[in-house]
């Protein structure tokens, strides 16, 4: 019963940073419009961001990939 109890509690974990992770990449999103609006456009600054942004998906993606089953088709 422990390891199903550790096992959720992981699961949730994940969940919680998986959300976190999202916001992120949305408020980056946001970031790197609203600096090529202003016109003052800073590429080395929005390079850096992108990367971010990249790093963030990837993470994303992973942690899906832990939360969703195996399926063998």
């Amino acid at each position: 019963m422990t390891s199903d109890n550790n096992e959720n509690a992981d699961k949730q974990a994940l969940k919680t940073l998986l959300q976190q992770l999202k916001t992120d990449h949305r408020r980056i999103d946001a970031q790197i419009l609203a600096l090529r609006e202003t016109g003052a456009v800073d590429m080395l600054k929005i390079g850096r961001m992108k990367k971010i942004k990249l790093i963030l998906k990837d993470k994303i993606a992973n942690i899906q990939d832990r939360l969703t089953p195996d399926i063998i088709a």
